[in-house]
Protein backbone atom coordinates (compact mmCIF):
# COMPACT_ATOMS: atom_id res chain seq x y z
CA UNK A 1 0.00 0.00 0.00
CA UNK A 2 2.66 2.28 0.79
CA UNK A 3 4.43 1.69 -2.59
CA UNK A 4 2.13 3.53 -4.33
CA UNK A 5 3.56 6.68 -2.64
CA UNK A 6 7.07 5.73 -3.06
CA UNK A 7 8.69 6.99 -6.93
CA UNK A 8 10.43 4.50 -9.00
CA UNK A 9 14.44 3.44 -8.59
CA UNK A 10 15.43 5.69 -11.63
CA UNK A 11 14.82 9.01 -9.21
CA UNK A 12 16.89 7.87 -6.55
CA UNK A 13 20.20 8.42 -8.89
CA UNK A 14 18.73 11.66 -9.93
CA UNK A 15 18.68 12.44 -6.42
CA UNK A 16 21.96 11.62 -5.27
CA UNK A 17 23.18 14.00 -7.85
CA UNK A 18 21.04 16.43 -6.46
CA UNK A 19 21.71 16.37 -3.25
CA UNK A 20 25.44 15.78 -2.98
CA UNK A 21 26.46 18.70 -4.73
CA UNK A 22 23.48 20.87 -2.44
CA UNK A 23 24.87 19.55 0.60
CA UNK A 24 28.59 20.69 -0.68
CA UNK A 25 27.39 24.32 -1.06
CA UNK A 26 25.24 24.26 1.79
CA UNK A 27 28.20 23.22 4.38
CA UNK A 28 30.76 26.14 2.22
CA UNK A 29 27.94 28.42 3.19
CA UNK A 30 27.33 27.62 6.60
CA UNK A 31 31.25 28.01 6.86
CA UNK A 32 31.28 31.40 5.06
CA UNK A 33 28.11 32.55 7.07
CA UNK A 34 26.32 32.40 4.32
CA UNK A 35 27.48 35.26 2.24
CA UNK A 36 29.90 32.85 -0.10
CA UNK A 37 28.21 32.94 -3.34
CA UNK A 38 26.24 36.17 -3.73
CA UNK A 39 23.57 35.33 -6.45
CA UNK A 40 20.82 38.48 -6.59
CA UNK A 41 17.88 38.63 -8.92
CA UNK A 42 14.48 39.64 -8.58
CA UNK A 43 12.31 37.23 -6.89
CA UNK A 44 8.54 37.50 -6.01
CA UNK A 45 7.63 37.38 -2.74
CA UNK A 46 4.42 37.03 -0.92
CA UNK A 47 6.04 38.64 2.24
CA UNK A 48 9.40 40.45 2.75
CA UNK A 49 10.84 42.69 5.78
CA UNK A 50 13.57 44.67 5.33
CA UNK A 51 15.79 45.13 8.88
CA UNK A 52 15.22 48.86 8.50
CA UNK A 53 12.51 49.24 6.08
CA UNK A 54 9.07 48.30 5.91
CA UNK A 55 6.93 45.36 5.51
CA UNK A 56 5.43 44.26 2.21
CA UNK A 57 3.57 41.76 1.32
CA UNK A 58 3.11 40.18 -2.75
CA UNK A 59 5.55 42.23 -4.55
CA UNK A 60 8.78 42.02 -6.30
CA UNK A 61 11.85 41.93 -4.39
CA UNK A 62 15.86 41.99 -5.35
CA UNK A 63 17.33 40.01 -2.89
CA UNK A 64 20.25 37.30 -2.70
CA UNK A 65 18.81 33.76 -3.92
CA UNK A 66 21.98 31.84 -3.17
CA UNK A 67 20.65 30.27 0.22
CA UNK A 68 17.06 29.75 -1.61
CA UNK A 69 18.72 27.89 -4.47
CA UNK A 70 20.92 25.32 -2.55
CA UNK A 71 17.85 24.74 -0.07
CA UNK A 72 14.89 23.86 -2.88
CA UNK A 73 18.05 21.82 -4.31
CA UNK A 74 18.86 20.00 -0.90
CA UNK A 75 14.95 19.29 -0.10
CA UNK A 76 14.35 18.02 -3.45
CA UNK A 77 17.21 15.57 -4.22
CA UNK A 78 16.93 14.47 -0.03
CA UNK A 79 13.01 13.48 -1.26
CA UNK A 80 14.11 12.16 -4.42
CA UNK A 81 16.38 9.69 -2.36
CA UNK A 82 14.28 9.32 0.84
CA UNK A 83 10.97 8.41 -1.43
CA UNK A 84 12.33 6.22 -4.36
CA UNK A 85 11.68 2.98 -4.40
CA UNK A 86 15.03 0.31 -3.90
CA UNK A 87 15.71 -1.86 -6.60
CA UNK A 88 13.63 -5.01 -4.63
CA UNK A 89 11.27 -3.44 -2.80
CA UNK A 90 9.08 -5.73 -0.99
CA UNK A 91 7.54 -5.90 2.17
CA UNK A 92 10.28 -5.50 4.18
CA UNK A 93 12.04 -3.24 2.95
CA UNK A 94 8.78 -1.12 3.18
CA UNK A 95 8.66 -2.01 7.00
CA UNK A 96 12.50 -0.90 7.58
CA UNK A 97 11.29 2.64 5.26
CA UNK A 98 8.68 2.88 7.90
CA UNK A 99 10.78 1.90 10.90
CA UNK A 100 13.73 4.37 9.81
CA UNK A 101 10.93 7.09 9.16
CA UNK A 102 9.34 6.72 12.39
CA UNK A 103 12.87 6.69 13.99
CA UNK A 104 14.08 10.10 12.38
CA UNK A 105 11.17 11.90 13.38
CA UNK A 106 11.44 10.92 16.98
CA UNK A 107 15.16 11.69 17.10
CA UNK A 108 14.73 14.60 15.54
CA UNK A 109 12.18 15.78 17.76
CA UNK A 110 14.26 14.68 20.86
CA UNK A 111 16.82 16.67 19.77
CA UNK A 112 14.33 19.98 18.82
CA UNK A 113 13.77 19.63 22.68
CA UNK A 114 16.81 19.75 24.14
CA UNK A 115 17.55 22.82 21.71
CA UNK A 116 14.18 24.39 23.00
CA UNK A 117 15.70 23.61 26.39
CA UNK A 118 18.87 24.43 26.20
CA UNK A 119 19.41 27.29 23.26
CA UNK A 120 18.60 30.29 22.96
CA UNK A 121 19.00 33.77 20.83
CA UNK A 122 19.85 34.22 17.24
CA UNK A 123 21.55 30.32 17.83
CA UNK A 124 18.00 29.21 18.52
CA UNK A 125 17.20 30.59 15.04
CA UNK A 126 20.17 28.94 13.71
CA UNK A 127 18.84 25.57 15.27
CA UNK A 128 15.20 25.93 13.73
CA UNK A 129 16.45 26.49 10.22
CA UNK A 130 18.64 23.22 10.15
CA UNK A 131 16.16 21.57 11.72
CA UNK A 132 13.75 21.93 8.31
CA UNK A 133 16.30 19.69 6.96
CA UNK A 134 17.26 17.01 9.95
CA UNK A 135 14.05 15.12 9.20
CA UNK A 136 15.35 13.97 6.01
CA UNK A 137 18.56 13.86 6.66
CA UNK A 138 18.44 11.52 9.67
CA UNK A 139 15.88 9.45 7.67
CA UNK A 140 18.04 8.98 4.90
CA UNK A 141 21.17 8.04 6.74
CA UNK A 142 19.21 5.45 8.80
CA UNK A 143 17.31 3.69 6.32
CA UNK A 144 20.57 3.24 4.29
CA UNK A 145 22.53 2.14 7.44
CA UNK A 146 19.38 -0.74 7.92
CA UNK A 147 19.82 -1.34 4.08
CA UNK A 148 23.42 -1.84 4.57
CA UNK A 149 23.54 -3.98 7.90
CA UNK A 150 20.95 -6.16 6.73
CA UNK A 151 22.60 -7.02 3.34
CA UNK A 152 25.69 -7.72 5.19
CA UNK A 153 23.68 -9.97 7.61
CA UNK A 154 22.09 -11.53 4.65
CA UNK A 155 25.61 -12.31 2.85
CA UNK A 156 27.41 -13.62 5.99
CA UNK A 157 24.04 -16.01 6.31
CA UNK A 158 24.75 -16.87 2.58
CA UNK A 159 28.63 -17.76 2.56
CA UNK A 160 28.24 -19.83 5.89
Amino acid sequence: MLNRLLLPNKYKLAGWLILIPATALGIFLILTQFEGIPFRATVFAFYSDEIFGESRAFNFIKTNITNTLVGVMFITGALLVAFSKEKNEDEYIAQLRLSSLLWAVLVNYILLLIAFLFIYGTPFLNVMLYNMFTVLIIFIVRFNYVLFRNAKFSFDEKHD
